[in-house]
């Protein structure tokens, strides 16, 4: 008989951590450019920091999927997480002795985005471990709003901690992974199966990854569907803020704005189970590209609350395709596989992500809203004959048939 979530300890341990450690992030979120700019004075170097904590997952995120597929999973998350709260311990402690060195902001900056990037490509195996095939796609519910709730509290909690003290941000991000330490260390199931050494090349590990991506249907239509997909969101989001501007809502409201949208994600994230019961398989996978096409209202009634309602209906479907797009890859990727075939797949949406805003500043430059939200519409309507079309989708099965 399979034990519920809530009864699965070694689930539980993982989340525990992972919630504290989520939480002490996104509180460092807002403090990062806070403490650079009350050091510094410069957006610029804010802004650099900001890069350089980003840039280790884009250069590292391949070859650290390669080292959770040859190494012990739960060593590298432990280490991981020593590296991060080491790096915020001496970052912190350099604050409250006076005013950091800007080198140090950028060296612990970019120390801790490459310990994040090890233990992002790691975790995966670590839930795939801990949790039956068929309850994936309820922990991967149980992730995303994990996720979606420190989004929402993690940058207030942030800002008002920054506010106490430069350094109490940083404090208690470094606690948190200890705390994710402990959890880890608590948990006694290995995070990955029993396997030989690879003693073959780099080149030819790295493209075993490709190879199984491009040859598994889903597999390369997930990829790529949703990682382009990924272009619209952000996109569209900075139109919501630029549109709030426009009409004259003061920077709290159009905080509260994102927040909304946020909100929405939570709610699909805790709504996943009722949608999975209610629709098939397809519908659920093609809904988040279908709410796309709920902006069309504002080009009938050009509001930035029209705007708001759209993205965050929207919003609320993205966990919910998530449970079960996430959850239907962990459990046909081989576990020798999932490392290097996740991270390929990550890398695309990190690289398409940013290409949205970047567009929607360029068409708002040079056109008005409505007619930049009409592109972002063609661009939704041309995801959704795709998807409508793909044999990938039509043939994907139940998640509940992989685990028999």
């Amino acid at each position: 008989m399979t034990v519920p979530l809530r009864r699965n300890r070694e689930f539980i341990l993982l989340q525990a951590g992972q919630l504290l450690s989520t939480a002490g992030n996104q509180i460092a979120f807002i403090a990062w450019p806070l403490l650079v700019l009350s050091v510094t004075g410069s957006p610029a170097k804010a802004g650099l920091v900001s890069f350089v904590r980003l840039l280790p997952s884009l250069l590292f995120a391949i070859p650290a999927g390669l080292a959770a597929d040859r190494y012990n999973r739960k060593r590298l998350m432990l280490g991981a997480d020593a590296v991060r709260a080491l790096g915020l311990a001496v970052l912190a402690a350099t604050i409250i002795a006076g005013s950091p060195p800007f080198w140090l902001m950028l060296a612990v900056g970019f120390v801790q985005g490459t310990a994040s990037t090890v233990f992002r490509a790691a975790e995966t195996g670590a839930v795939k471990a801990v949790v039956p095939t068929a309850q994936l796609p309820t922990a991967v519910s149980a992730i995303q709003a994990r996720g979606s709730v420190v989004l929402l509290l993690g940058p207030a909690v942030g800002g008002a901690l920054f506010g106490l003290g430069r350094a109490v941000p940083f404090v208690v991000d470094a606690l948190s992974y200890g705390f994710s330490y402990l959890s880890l260390g608590l948990m006694r199931t290995p995070f990955q199966e029993e396997r030989e050494r690879d003693r073959t090349p780099v080149r030819t590990r790295i493209a075993e990854g490709f190879r199984f991506l491009w040859n598994e249907p889903f597999i390369r239509f997930s990829t790529f569907f949703y990682g382009i997909g990924n272009f619209s969101i952000p996109g569209m989001l900075f139109v919501l803020v630029v549109v709030a501007e426009d009409e004259g809502l003061r920077s709290a409201q159009i905080g509260l704005m994102l927040a909304l949208f946020g909100a929405g994600t939570l709610v699909g994230a805790l709504a996943s189970p009722l949608f999975r019961r209610s629709l098939g398989v397809r519908t659920i996978l093609l809904l988040e590209s279908w709410a796309g096409l709920l902006a069309a209202a504002y080009l009938a009634v050009p509001s930035v609350w029209v705007l708001l309602a759209a993205l965050t209906i929207q919003g609320i479907t993205l966990p919910v395709t998530n449970s079960v797009v996430d959850s239907y890859r962990i459990a046909i990727i081989p576990d020798r596989l999932l490392g290097r075939v996740e991270t390929v797949g990550s890398q695309i949406g990190l690289a398409i992500a940013p290409l949205g805003p970047l567009v929607a500043g360029v068409l708002l430059s040079e056109t008005t809203p409505r007619a930049t939200v009409a592109c972002f519409l063609v661009f939704s309507a041309t995801l959704v004959v795709w998807g409508m079309l793909s044999a990938a989708l039509r043939n994907a099965p139940d998640i509940r048939q992989l685990g028999r």
